[in-house]
């Protein structure tokens, strides 16, 4: 199955805003769109111009940059709120309203019924205005499957671009928003959207569970910042589908994703996790001697994923107590060394029995190298001299 024709919304500008140490100003919100543009991004969304006054102001503004990607705002099922933001000049406009029995009951009141009358409305005015348009549906994975199916069909009746499946508390799985999707599919001709949440750890499973079942459109936010946990991350994702082809990929400039995490990280005052997928700082490290032996010879032996497609290098951790020989010997023609491998073999077991007593350094093993290297070149002289 072919997944290459999918496009990535990312929320940065609005999910991510939710993320509990998120406080972006507007110089940093165009700094961030300017990035995510140039990573490739098809759509960047924007927190709601009805959020407040800055908010507003932030929308034109993202809105106006002429950027490649579409600027896209995120609205409540509230004519008022689409109108507002149809003012911003933004090239469409994302409404929402949880069809949970949770939320019809803690959050709007309204039932699916009206629902479905106040969502006709606002798509039908949105329409008018010559914006795309996407409805989702909130809390869809614990929405009754005949009242979601019936607003996603009476959406999709009046031509909208795109439905939206959130899993906003994050209890989907793969296999269940896959057939949620799948079924979806079959009822409406429009796109789909999947929004998921992480608080299960699913997010980038569930979102290529998506694809795959029919989806076109995912939403990310770099390094996966939102609400509580967040949601599907921009860069997990895209380690996701390079996994399963290259290809899917090949769009969006793969270089650029060290740089929003780490910019992304620096305003929202976190470190990136040591596991981050692609730019944790042991994504590409390799340490088992086994590991490493395979890896020298060959990459792909032990990596899904080529650093070097992302503007990113492996390492090689050789100072430990399970390092192996053949990765001692790769160090040591790395510093124009010439050992042969009974040398390097005593050097291995050298670094093998001080690391049980210490933690060793890079440098530490190139001077057991170098000094090695140096008893073989004196003991060739002396060896000469005789003669």
């Amino acid at each position: 199955m072919s997944l290459e024709h999918f496009s990535i919304v990312d929320t940065t500008l609005r999910e991510g805003e939710q993320f509990v140490n998120a406080n972006f100003n507007t110089e940093q919100k165009i700094a961030i769109a300017h990035k995510l543009d140039a990573f490739g991004v098809e759509y960047i969304e924007v927190t709601s111009p009805c959020a407040s006054p800055q908010s507003f102001e932030d929308c034109c503004a993202i809105a106006g940059l002429g950027l490649r990607a579409k600027v896209l705002t995120h609205v409540r099922c509230h004519l008022s709120d689409a109108q507002r933001a149809v003012e911003t000049g933004v090239d469409g406009v994302n409404v929402m309203i949880g069809t949970s029995t949770y939320l019809q009951k803690f959050s709007h009141g309204k039932s699916i019924d009206a629902i479905v009358d106040l969502a006709q409305e606002v798509v039908t005015f949105l329409q008018s205005q010559n914006v795309e348009v996407r409805f989702s549906a909130e809390d869809s994975m614990r929405s009754s499957l005949p009242d979601l199916f019936k607003v996603y069909e009476a959406v999709d009746a009046l031509g909208i671009n795109r439905v939206g499946v959130a899993d906003t508390v994050g209890i989907g799985t793969p296999h269940g928003v896959y057939g949620l999707i799948k079924e979806l599919r079959s009822r409406v001709k429009a796109d789909i959207e999947f929004h998921g949440h992480n608080d299960t750890g699913c997010a980038i499973a569930n979102a290529y569970a998506a694809l795959e079942a029919g989806g076109t459109h995912i939403d990310t936010t770099v390094l996966g910042i939102g609400e509580r946990n967040g949601i599907t991350s921009l860069g997990g994702l895209i380690a996701r589908m390079y996994a399963t082809d290259p290809n899917s990929v090949a769009r969006y400039n793969l270089a650029q994703i060290a740089g929003l995490d780490s910019f992304v990280a620096s305003l929202v005052n976190i470190d990136i996790p040591f596991n981050n997928i692609l730019t944790g700082f042991s994504a590409f490290n390799h340490k088992a001697g086994l590991h490493t032996n395979a890896v020298l010879k060959n990459p792909t032996a032990y990596e899904a994923l080529n650093p070097e497609d992302f503007g990113l290098t492996r390492n090689i951790q050789i100072a430990h107590r399970l390092t192996g020989w053949n990765a001692i010997s790769h160090r040591a023609r790395e510093l124009g060394l010439f050992l042969d491998d009974q040398q390097i073999k005593l050097v291995t077991e050298q670094v093998k029995t001080l690391s049980d007593g210490q933690q060793l350094s890079l440098d530490d093993v190139d001077q057991l190298l170098r000094g090695t290297q140096q008893l073989q070149t004196a003991g060739e002289g002396m060896a000469w001299a005789r003669h």
